[in-house]
């Protein structure tokens, strides 16, 4: 079978590409290829890129049996474990994602929003004028305490440092123990593959002691968290999740939202203060008590900084994919970058005009940055729901500078994409109450 066209340089090239300049390699090879274009990357093979809206809702809505994202993530598996709902396929994914919606959904998620409220003005209460922070890296250490609270149950000081210190080990690691079997091989002392081994036995302890404490947690029944939920949770057998499944789990969820909700945040500061007229109409607004545009900048954000460049979906059978016939075995992207980036949805995609949100919106199958259909990210609710609480502390409380003239560049950072240098700012001065909406409660 002829698979569509693409860029005919060493697989080795391409990747080197694509990680040091994600958007504008993907959005080159679109513009000279056209909507589906074939890549070849080491480590994951061949994959033909989709930017069609109607191919991508079908890929996401139509027949699933012959598409498995949990075979094309299975890079992850050494990290995040086998039982893992982005490892899994068929009836134990959705066994897994059926257990895992419930604490994700509606009043959950609401709840969530005053622990988050509450680890951001702790944060921004830190920021003090004449200060210099890179974003990256204070959100990081926002988003991982949140998790902790809001998904481990976690708030004690010293526990959430131990967790921090463990669990971050393995998350900072090298992306390269992932994909590279011969990497992760224990040579001995010293070795990296000793070393890796060593901080995963150690965060898997850190993990099973608290799953241990919270089955026998007294209050168990009345608590909210997603670890308590989740012990409690039963499926249409009645059974619950294993001290496996639940690690897998919770490893999970750190790993696909901690970095990601904190790269997003970085973007959206970064996005807000290279945009002078979005950052002032924001802050107008939730003096007034509005939400709106805070709601689409968090959209806009996503649309034009995605921290992930495709979903993935990997063929057990030919399948014909917008109208190409292509063989099984290889990997069909749903580019979120791509479509996302389309000048006929979005006229000046490369502008940031979260207005855009407000207006007419987005059609379900043009804005994509969780994935789709019944592969779309658990955590999205919660995501979108943490940058806005977030954006809604910080920006009526300080009046942060960039520290470089142009945005960062955006580069692969593991898996994700993110920008270079982290966002890098001022913290000008604090702001007048008159300008903070009336649902901030932070004192500083």
């Amino acid at each position: 079978m002829a698979l569509p066209p693409g860029p005919r340089t060493p697989a080795p090239l391409n990747l080197l590409r694509f990680a040091r300049r994600p958007l504008a390699t993907l959005q080159g090879w679109h513009a000279r290829y056209g909507d589906t274009f074939t890549v070849k990357m080491p480590g994951f093979g061949v994959g033909v890129y989709v930017a069609d809206p109607d191919a991508i809702r079908e890929l996401f809505t139509g027949d699933q049996s012959d598409l498995r994202a949990g075979e094309a993530n299975s890079f992850m598996e050494p990290v995040l474990g086998p039982h893992s709902v982005l490892v899994l396929d068929g009836s134990e994914h959705l066994r897994q994602r059926k257990l895992l919606l419930p604490p994700f959904q509606g009043s959950r998620v609401t709840a969530f929003r005053e622990v988050i409220r509450d680890v951001a003005e702790r944060e921004v209460a830190r920021w003090r004028p004449g200060g210099e922070l890179v974003l990256r890296e204070r959100m990081r250490a926002l988003t991982f305490e949140v998790i902790c609270r809001a998904v481990f149950g976690v708030t004690e000081p010293d526990r959430v440092e131990t967790l921090r210190a463990k669990l971050g080990a393995v998350i900072d690691s090298s992306p390269l123990f992932m994909l590279s079997g011969a990497l992760r091989k224990d040579l001995g002392p010293g070795t990296p593959g000793r070393r890796f081994r060593e901080r995963l036995v150690a965060a898997d302890a850190a993990l099973y002691e608290e799953i241990d404490r919270r089955r026998h947690a007294e209050d168990l029944e009345s608590r909210s968290d997603v670890l308590s939920l989740l012990l409690r949770a039963r499926d249409e057998d009645g059974r619950g999740m294993s001290d496996r499944e639940l690690r897998d789990e919770l490893f999970t969820m750190l790993g696909a939202g901690h970095e990601t909700t904190a790269t997003g945040l970085a973007f959206a500061f970064e996005l807000l203060l290279h945009n002078p007229a979005a950052l002032a109409r924001l802050r107008a607004e939730l003096a007034g008590g509005e939400d709106a545009y805070l709601e689409a900048v968090v959209r806009e954000t996503l649309r034009l900084r995605p921290v992930i460049d495709a979903a993935e979906r990997t063929l057990t059978k030919p399948r014909t994919v917008a109208g190409w016939e292509l063989p099984a075995g290889v990997k069909v992207y749903p580019g979120i970058v791509l479509i996302q980036h389309r000048a006929d949805l979005y006229p000046h995609p490369h502008e940031f005009r979260p207005e855009r949100f407000t207006e007419d919106g987005a059609d379900s199958y043009s804005w994509i940055p969780f994935g789709g259909g019944i592969r779309r990210c658990i955590g999205a609710a919660l995501a979108t729901a943490e940058m806005a609480e977030v954006l809604r502390v910080a920006v009526p409380l300080v009046e942060l500078r960039p520290l470089r003239a142009a945005p960062d560049p955006v580069v692969l950072r593991g898996i994700t994409l993110a920008p270079k240098h982290g966002v890098r700012v001022a913290v000008e001065r604090r702001l007048p109450a008159a300008t903070r909406p009336a649902t901030t409660t932070a004192t500083v």
